[in-house]
């Protein structure tokens, strides 16, 4: 177990953010997690758990535990003619499981290649990417309450996944620390190849198999999201706003054709990076923070910024879309003050 005080979190969130924690604790198995949780101290204290940190905008140091899983680990669980089960440890990298399955000829996961953050944070967050989500993989999920100090095993149904939304991010319901995730992946090409410019990347490739399907979503991230290694972001930092066909229609009416996805008979899904940039942010600096000029989706620290001064382009950028459009657009980045 690893604990650490006044412990800076700089390579703990993607934005590179210089903020410290009152105090940094990392278990390496269940039994060391329910030791943590067990502890008078902690239960006392104001608390967050966290994975890579891609996800997150911390808007100063942390008064509290951060708290951090160190359970790594691929095994096969099931395996049939047809099919194999992942049992992932929540620290394992998602990128590596991605690698893991892809080499060993297991499809369902290769359009999520690529997505920084670790293991149990994607089944928290339902990451998604090129028409795939990891809902649609997701056969278990191990967690601890952490009020009672209780395992549970979810089925994917109790996880009550939606878009970029599930079980665990309700804040409504007690709070759960994520273990292990088990994953069902298709031992026969199965492949999901709709999604408009993975296509056209494909088509470059003399065959379509696993390998070169992650080849391809690699490059197109690569081509349109900075890597957060180089320049400090989180990725995707709104989300996708889904409003109804009527809305839809009537901003069709004031502004003409709108990229869409028709998500049903009633909803439709808009791009928030075509919002931001028809509201002329992208590539546009804000001080210490910047719009990623190929992609408006993304802001990104340009130096030393802080987190108050992300959230404050951040939300610079919210108003300037509902004034417009009349859409609300909700931070993917969670916020921690």
């Amino acid at each position: 177990m690893k604990l650490e005080q006044n412990y800076s979190l700089k390579e703990h969130n993607t934005f590179h953010l210089q903020v410290k924690a009152r105090w940094f604790m990392e278990y390496e198995n269940e039994d060391e997690l329910i030791k943590i949780l067990q502890d008078e101290y902690f239960q006392e204290s104001q608390s967050i758990h966290i994975g890579g940190g891609s996800n997150l905008l911390f808007l100063g140091d942390y008064n509290g535990v951060i708290l951090h899983s160190a359970i790594r680990g691929i095994k096969v669980k099931e395996e049939t003619d047809t099919s194999v089960t992942l049992r992932i440890g929540a620290a394992e990298l998602w990128d590596d499981v991605v690698a893991y399955a892809v080499k060993n000829g297991y499809s369902g996961i290769e359009n999520l290649s690529l997505i920084p953050g670790e293991t149990g944070a994607a089944a928290i967050q339902n990451i998604g990417a090129y028409g795939v989500e990891i809902k649609d993989v997701i056969e278990s999920v191990e967690a601890y309450n952490q009020l009672d100090i209780v395992k549970r095993i979810f089925s994917k149904e109790e996880c009550k996944y939606g878009y970029r939304s599930s079980f665990f991010k309700n804040e409504h319901n007690d709070p759960y620390i994520i273990t292990y995730v088990a994953i069902r992946l298709s031992k026969q090409p199965s492949y999901t190849l709709e999604y408009g410019n993975l296509k056209e990347e494909l088509s470059a490739y003399d065959e379509i198999n696993l390998t070169n399907i992650r080849d391809a979503v690699i490059a197109i991230r690569k081509n349109k999201l900075p890597d957060p290694k180089e320049q400090g972001n989180a990725g995707s930092f709104f989300m996708n706003p889904v409003v109804s066909m009527t809305k839809y229609n009537h901003l069709k009416s004031t502004f003409g054709e709108f990229p869409h996805y028709v998500i049903s008979d009633t909803e439709v899904k808009i791009p928030a990076g075509w919002l931001i940039e028809q509201c002329g942010f992208k590539g546009k600096k804000h001080g210490t923070v910047g719009v990623y000029e190929k992609q408006a989706l993304v802001l990104v620290n340009l130096g030393e910024a802080t987190g108050d001064e992300i959230a404050l382009a951040a939300e610079s950028i919210r108003m300037a879309v509902e004034q417009k459009y009349g859409i609300s657009l909700v931070p993917e980045v969670k916020y921690v003050g």
